[in-house]
Formats: structure tokens, C-alpha cells, sequence
């Protein structure tokens, strides 16, 4: 049985191959900036976003505009490796997207940790759905917005219960 680092590895280098393909198929120059974005994005797991992505190749050395960062997630978008999600209204988060399994999301609005979840009933349901309406569904894309039931667990919310506190003390 092949190790997970194995099997990632694979992954990985697969989708180099597509990213290579395509680069070439559009006629985008192969360069050694845009890889590493790539790897960056691949050898991780998780949501990132633009910005995150910018420091993280800042942290490693790397000399890469942010314009760069943007520009390989633009390429990386339309070649179908990764997946842009708007959890909110502040900006995009992103996501490995090659053979990632379809999952949805849980996004707390307090501290905005996002929890990937999957449950077989929803692909029941867009299985039935697409019957019943007589509608091929290629994909769907679930977000439900709420708050941590664990208020130590979520960072953002104790801010804002002392913020509540301060300006009460103020407006009395």
C-alpha cells in the first residue's frame, strides 16, 4: 500500500504536468516564479488567500511580486487546479482544487475559520434533484455562515465580547 506522501506526490506531480500543458497550450511563459507559487499552493493543505500566499513566498525567499501571485492564481483558476471561494465579503480564498473530493463549508463570522465538511445526503439530494428536474449538475458549492458553539475555541469572538463590554462601560 503506497504511503499518503507518496500518493500526494503523484498528485502533485500530475498537476504540475496539467499546469505545465497548459502554460504551453496558451502560449504563458514556464517560469521558475509561477512553479513555485504552484508548489507553495500543492505542499500545503487548507484555504488561503492571495496575501497569505504573497508572505508565505516572501517567508521562503522567494521574489515574487504580489501582481505574480495574483497573475498564477488567475492561470491557475482557468487550468481548473485551484477553486475560488467567497466566504465573505472581504476577499477570495482559494484551495487546491485537482482531485480534491467535493466538500462544503462551515464558516465561522466571528473568528472566520473555515471547516470543510462532507456528507453523502447532500450528494443524495443533488443526485435526486437532478432527476427530478431532468438537470445534468456538474457541481454545487454549499457555505453555511455561523458562529463557534465554543467560544474559547474562536479567537475572534472574545475580542468582540470584550469590545461589547468597554463600550458599555463607556456609554454608561
Amino acid at each position: 500500500m503506497k504511503s499518503k506522501k507518496v500518493i500526494q506526490n503523484n498528485l502533485t506531480n500530475e498537476a504540475r504536468e496539467i499546469f505545465t500543458s497548459y502554460l504551453e497550450k496558451n502560449k504563458q511563459r514556464k517560469t521558475p516564479e509561477r512553479f513555485a507559487i504552484f508548489e507553495e499552493i500543492y505542499t500545503n493543505s487548507g484555504h488561503f488567500d492571495a496575501e497569505y500566499l504573497y508572505i508565505k513566498m516572501q517567508d521562503k525567499n522567494y521574489h515574487v511580486s504580489r501582481a505574480t501571485v495574483y497573475n498564477t492564481l488567475e492561470l491557475l483558476l482557468d487550468s481548473g487546479l485551484v477553486r475560488k471561494n467567497q466566504f465573505n465579503d472581504k476577499h477570495a480564498n482559494y484551495e487546491k482544487a485537482y482531485l480534491h473530493k467535493q466538500h462544503d463549508h462551515l464558516i465561522c463570522m466571528d473568528c472566520n475559520q473555515v471547516i470543510e465538511f462532507c456528507d453523502p445526503r447532500l450528494q443524495m439530494i443533488r443526485s435526486k434533484m437532478g432527476d427530478i428536474l431532468n438537470f445534468e449538475i456538474s457541481h454545487h458549492s454549499l457555505t453555511l455562515h455561523g458562529h463557534c458553539k465554543n467560544g474559547k475555541s474562536c479567537k475572534n469572538l472574545l475580542k468582540y465580547k470584550n469590545a461589547q463590554k468597554n463600550l458599555k462601560t463607556v456609554n454608561k
